[in-house]
């Protein structure tokens, strides 16, 4: 059995080598019935979406692979900076924290090692299409139904990026959190907006809601499963946000609505798009605010 599969299903009791059925006798006189046992009422059938094959141990290594692939990128850009460049201890720190040319290779290096980790492992090995696998599927149904198409998703997403964006202003922190020291210049904006837009959206929809949502519904349930997988996506954001859990928290809650869209329909497409959407009018807000992103981002 492969580290990375679920446990087969065992039979219901160990079967003794000898011994014999045990069959009930009727006694002199007795009424014998001949009716057939009462019938179990059969399991709920499991729903496509939730159909995986992964499981707790994949799950474990897949944490583990993410954290340590995480931390040798940065080692081997902090390697890069200092032996090739020259940086000091402290050049290297500055450079990582403030450069957005850095953060962004770095977060585009680590995003490819963990789609390669879940190409691999659940596709590769396994011999399946690995899109489906991870729960990117078209829209079923009645494609006319609003449900069914693509921009309700999208502008559902503008609408909930311009509501956390609204609320957010009232927990804004005096100063300035860490992922707006990378937004100083134009070149460092339009980089940030660009992987916002273009990548961000695509890979952690896949992370969270293709791969973590479907394995915490199918072992917890689908209501603890939209919870973890949206506090899970929050979280994952508090460095940026110098941990303030108020903007900590607003981004619970948009995990917890992406992973709840993902959960309703049924695909990852859904969420993506409403991902997309919430990124696309961050985006936008910004190149307004610095006039095609030619200004500072203003901050308070």
């Amino acid at each position: 059995m492969s580290l990375f599969e679920n446990d087969p299903a065992h039979p219901e009791g160990p079967t003794g080598q000898g011994a014999e059925p045990s069959t009930p006798v009727a006694e002199a006189g007795a009424t014998v019935s001949f009716a057939a046992p009462p019938a179990t009422a059969p399991a709920a059938p499991v729903p496509p979406d939730l159909r995986i094959s992964w499981s707790w141990a994949h799950f474990v290594v897949f944490l583990l692979f993410g954290f340590g692939s995480q931390f040798v990128v940065v080692i081997l850009f902090s390697a890069y900076l200092g032996s090739v460049r020259g940086y000091s201890s402290k050049q290297v720190e500055h450079a990582l924290t403030t450069s957005a040319t850095f953060a962004v290779a770095i977060q585009l290096v680590w995003f490819g090692f963990l789609l390669l980790f879940l190409y691999v492992t659940l596709s590769v090995l396994r011999d399946a299409p690995f899109w489906s696998t991870v729960g990117w599927r078209s829209f079923s149904g009645d494609k006319s139904s609003l449900r069914n198409r693509l921009w309700p998703y999208f502008f559902s997403g503008c609408g909930l990026s311009a509501v956390v964006a609204a609320a957010g202003v009232r927990i804004r922190p005096k100063n300035n959190v860490p992922i707006e020291e990378l937004f100083k210049d134009p070149h460092s904006q339009l980089m940030l907006m660009a992987m916002a837009v273009l990548v961000a959206p695509l890979v952690e929809e896949t992370v969270f809601r293709g791969y973590l949502y479907p394995f915490f519904a199918r072992k917890l349930g689908v209501p603890a499963g939209v919870l973890l997988t949206g506090t899970f996506f929050g979280l994952m954001h508090g460095s940026q946000l110098g941990w303030n859990w108020g903007i900590v928290g607003l981004l619970i809650f948009v995990g917890v609505v992406f992973t709840y869209v993902r959960a309703r329909t049924g695909t990852v497409l859904a969420s993506y798009l409403l991902h997309l959407g919430y990124n696309s009018l961050i985006a936008l807000a910004a190149a307004l605010a610095t006039r095609g992103f030619q200004q500072p981002v203003p901050t308070h």
